[in-house]
């Protein structure tokens, strides 16, 4: 993807970290707080499953490679 600014530890990482969060928010939780620890949780699972990140963009961060350019160490 042209636009993809993650990697893919990155990814696998956010997907389950929103699986977690939904899953403690609208299944163990209840109420107030589950509910928006549920929507919090979908944040990470849907810019893991997309890859990419706004925030990312905005600050200018990015941890997956470039193609065809050298890697800055």
């Amino acid at each position: 993807m042209k636009f993809a600014n993650e990697a893919g530890w990155d990814r696998i990482a956010r997907v389950v970290l929103g699986v977690v969060l939904l899953v403690v928010g609208f299944g163990v939780m209840g109420g107030t707080g589950g509910t928006v620890l549920g929507i919090v949780g979908l944040i990470p699972l849907v810019t893991g499953l997309v890859g990419y990140c706004p925030l990312y963009s905005v600050f200018r961060f990015r941890t997956n490679e470039r193609r065809g350019e050298p890697s800055q160490a």
